[in-house]
């Protein structure tokens, strides 16, 4: 099996990023992301890009953000939620028709790695579709990759128990995604040792070499979202390939989200998060 890759960052050493430093290097990463679609679609290309993590790590945002500029004809995100019992029970054929066909790129907010983690540690599947699956998803990649030319990107957003808690309290609140915290996140929160088993099995048993897992330290979002863009870029060779210097932002800023008044503030900088902080405690 490869050995992981871990990206806690490419940006380190620089106290603050600021929302207007996150706005400037996002365009430039994406504007190479959009001449890498362009040669994906010029060169018949297909590429999956992977993201698995813990409730709240940050998926769906961080695809929303990579995908924003991106010709919309020409990818697709795929998010399953709870599977059927059809699904269920022919768990490599229903993910087999949603890959990307020739000059397409699809994103999977979770994936067939869900029997993986989340069905085996919430009791969804049985061992003896746990124990199948882990047998066979390697050589089903392989045939994909080796065979039929797809690039395969999994990535795994990481969080720590603190963060997904302060999380999921931002969600409880906030009006307008008070939805996304379920029934199955709260039950989560008690699973999280037999989740980080299944995770540190599927890590040494599904990560090779063309599609080692690139675990992403997910606890600053954007962070996060910048070195999966980054990463991304880095595994490809297209025309008009600008090499972006890179820069050096600290990893170690914890979450600057914030209720307010009864209004949800995201990736405030440092000065904002601190003024708000205090005035919450007059209130």
């Amino acid at each position: 099996m490869k050995d992981l890759v871990y990206l806690n960052s490419e940006y380190k050493n620089i106290k603050n990023l600021t929302e207007k430093q996150f706005r400037k290097e996002k365009f430039l990463l994406q504007k190479e992301l959009l001449k890498l679609q362009e040669w994906l679609l010029k060169n018949n290309k297909k590429l999956a890009v992977v993201f698995e993590g813990r409730d709240a790590a940050g998926k769906g945002s961080t695809i929303k953000k990579i995908s924003e500029n991106l010709m919309t004809r020409y990818f697709n995100i795929v998010e399953l939620g709870p599977p059927t019992s059809k699904q269920n029970n022919s768990w490599f054929s229903t993910y087999k028709r949603l890959m990307p066909k020739e000059g397409e790129i699809v994103f999977f907010d979770r994936s067939w790695y869900s029997r993986a983690i989340i069905q085996p540690s919430m009791g969804y599947c049985t061992n003896a579709q746990y124990n199948y699956f882990m047998k066979k998803v390697v050589p089903w990649e392989k045939q994909m990759v080796d065979k039929e030319g797809l690039f395969l990107i999994k990535f795994y957003l990481s969080i720590s128990k603190p963060t997904q808690l302060t999380r999921f309290n931002v969600r409880r609140t906030h009006q307008l995604k008070y939805w996304k915290l379920s029934d199955n996140d709260i039950e989560s929160i008690g699973k999280w040792d037999v989740y980080s088993s299944y995770k540190e099995r599927m890590f040494n048993k599904t990560s090779w070499d063309h599609a080692p897992w690139v675990i992403i330290n997910s606890t600053n979002k954007m962070i996060a979202q910048l070195n999966c863009l980054r990463y991304v870029l880095d595994q490809f060779d297209y025309d008009g390939k600008v090499e972006l210097k890179r820069k050096s932002w600290s990893t170690n800023n914890q979450d600057r989200d914030l209720v307010f008044m009864d209004v949800y503030f995201e990736n405030l900088t440092e000065e904002q998060y601190k003024l708000l902080s205090k005035l919450k405690q007059f209130l």
